[in-house]
């Protein structure tokens, strides 16, 4: 027979267990970082030409590139941007992708979803990945590019080398967005 006491020490002793573990639970949960933030505003016309890869997240449709990376965008008639993505393979042979971009909002929009996909397949929303400018420097000669999720990471410059103060700079304000730097691989351009 179970006597008062004792059902009150049980209840008791569960008690604590579970704000033992609630506790525990909410000093190992990291907070959720802020919202990827973009730059204000992208003008287009300036951003277009060739950039050359200077360092990016690992990811799995690059694992083949061993350096000699460049991104080219060219605008097209209908307002969209043809994106050509060229990196050297280590046969020495060159792999081309190229794929199809487009704003996600008015004219200024640092926002834009690309599309590597057969153009028979664009109605299908997965198939479009966000490509969102997130730094740029005043020149438009050094920029970072992501996606909300912060899974993917690409710094581009308009020439294959940059100065190690101005790259350090990159890095730390992308470090300050939530962005594992440590992640950065740095790609060969010569």
């Amino acid at each position: 027979m179970t006597t008062r006491p004792s059902l009150l020490r049980g209840a008791l002793l569960a008690s604590l267990v579970l704000l033992g573990v609630k506790a525990w639970a909410a000093s190992n949960a990291q907070a959720a970082p802020a919202e990827l933030q973009t730059i204000p505003a992208l003008d287009l016309p300036r951003y277009l030409g060739t950039w050359y890869e200077i360092a990016k997240f690992p990811n799995r449709f690059q694992r083949k590139c061993t350096g000699f990376t460049t991104a080219t965008y060219l605008a097209l008639p209908d307002g969209r941007v043809q994106v050509e993505n060229r990196c050297r393979l280590a046969d020495g042979s060159t792999d081309v992708a190229t794929g199809v971009a487009r704003q996600i909002g008015d004219a200024a929009s640092p926002r834009l979803k690309v599309r590597f996909a057969p153009a028979i397949l664009s109605f299908i929303p997965i198939v479009w990945g966000n490509y969102w400018v997130i730094d740029l420097d005043p020149d438009y000669a050094l920029a970072a590019v992501s996606e909300p999720g912060r899974e993917y990471l690409w710094i581009l410059a308009r020439t294959p080398t940059v100065e190690k103060a101005a790259y350090d700079a990159l890095v730390a304000r992308l470090a300050r967005q939530g962005l594992d730097v440590r992640k950065l691989e740095r790609t060969p351009q010569q």
